[in-house]
């Protein structure tokens, strides 16, 4: 086969670039730490590096997530247990209120200390976070939650929406709560009502308003009646009292005595209701408990304003000292059910929390795993890359030179 001059420079030059492209890849690798420079160096393990840097973004986005949620949770913890501590205050002067021997002017003074608790309670649960949203309101977290309303009372203007965040692939992270449900759905205490349906003349008899004060046993079984009961006295003698199911004469549910001391007020305890009497049956008296399905629940904020309204209203007699009893237990036993209702999402939360902590660590396990697979696929082995260096630099070397020699032999060089 004839060869030309051209031909042999030709494939000398395209063989000096091959080996000196190869040497400076081979550099070009070293100088970056990386195996692959380009899809081209390794199709396969380009494929599944596109694959792992695409489910380190998400983890990434989900450790950002995982802050949010952190302090999303830890501010609604703290402001929960500020609530809680206010309650515990509201509470004591609720028991001090209680208090026999309180004036009416002692009384006013502890309403007014309520007033202001109650106003320090409606800015906690009104409290925002740091993008301005209500921790409180649901949904709607650019609506304030709790209103007061002209008439003193108030409104709760969310939804019972719950705030998520993606924490996982397959985790989504409650990181607010409704203030419906933390300090609205209060189990009322005072959701029955008593009324003396026949009260014959020189009687002295009162009742209580009833209150419940054991769920358990009023839901329990047997549970209290649905249609309400009804207490008749009469019988074997004035103090005796038969309790029945309103409209169902027989069988008797329950009976008692009131005490021979008349001024001294007796309790009837009957599945977890309470009633107080006061003053002296003549025997025929008949008093109804009914429940009203509309009081199931109340908030914590109408309870606290009952009990300053009772104190503010009250008045030195002993009508108005039965009254004053009566709103602050009531208040009391509304104040138990609404600190174990915070309680219990204070708990909740505090299970979220743990759930981040071991959702963080999961998440950081798979994110080492995954830069562990990264760096096998694109990172540089150094030692094979300078052997395979030092090997295409000894043929770059080679090849120039054999150039040099290829180059000299022409023919116009025998002729000189």
């Amino acid at each position: 086969m004839r060869i030309s001059t051209i031909q042999a420079f030709n494939n000398g030059v395209q063989g000096l670039q091959r080996n000196y492209a190869s040497v400076t890849r081979t550099q070009e690798q070293i100088s970056t730490g990386n195996r692959i420079l380009t899809p081209a160096d390794d199709p396969v393990a380009s494929v599944r590096l596109l694959q792992l840097e695409q489910q380190q973004n998400v983890l990434t986005q989900y450790k950002d997530n995982l802050t949010a949620a952190d302090n999303s949770l830890t501010q609604e913890e703290a402001t929960l247990n500020s609530v809680n501590t206010i309650l515990q205050r509201v509470r004591e002067l609720a028991v001090q209120a209680g208090n026999g021997a309180l004036s009416q002017a002692d009384r006013q003074s502890i309403a007014a200390e309520l007033g202001e608790r109650e106003d320090e309670l409606l800015g906690l649960m009104n409290t925002r976070n740091a993008r301005g949203e209500y921790l409180f309101s649901g949904f709607q977290g650019k609506t304030q939650p709790f209103v007061r309303q002209a008439d003193g009372s108030y409104s709760y203007q969310g939804d019972e929406g719950q705030r998520k965040l993606q924490v996982a692939s397959s985790l989504d992270l409650a990181i607010s709560d409704s203030g419906k449900k933390i300090f609205e759905s209060v189990t009322n205490a005072g959701r029955l009502d008593s009324v003396l349906t026949v009260s014959p003349a020189g009687s002295t008899l009162s009742v209580s308003a009833p209150l419940v004060q054991d769920e358990v046993a009023f839901s329990g079984a047997p549970s209290f009646p649905a249609a309400g009961i009804e207490i008749v006295f009469g019988n074997p003698d004035a103090s005796s009292y038969e309790v029945f199911e309103i409209g169902v004469p027989a069988p008797v549910l329950s009976s008692g005595k009131l005490d021979d001391d008349s001024g001294k007020s007796d309790q009837l305890v009957f599945r977890g209701m309470t009633l107080q009497f006061d003053g002296a049956p003549v025997g025929g008296e008949t008093i109804q408990v009914t429940a009203d399905p509309t009081q199931e629940k109340q908030g914590i904020l109408t309870t606290i304003a009952n009990l300053r309204t009772a104190l503010e209203d009250g008045v030195d007699t002993p009508a108005g000292s039965l009254q004053i009893r009566d709103a602050v237990a009531e208040a009391l036993t509304n104040l138990d059910h609404g600190m174990s209702t915070v309680d219990g999402v204070r708990g909740e939360i505090g299970a979220r929390l743990n759930i981040l902590d071991s959702t963080r660590t999961d998440n950081e396990d798979v994110s080492l795993v995954n830069k562990g697979v990264q760096a096998d696929l694109r990172e540089l082995d150094y030692a094979e890359a300078l052997s395979r260096l030092s090997f295409q630099s000894v043929i770059l070397e080679a090849a120039q030179q054999s150039y040099v020699k290829i180059s000299s032999l022409s023919l116009f060089n025998q002729l000189r």
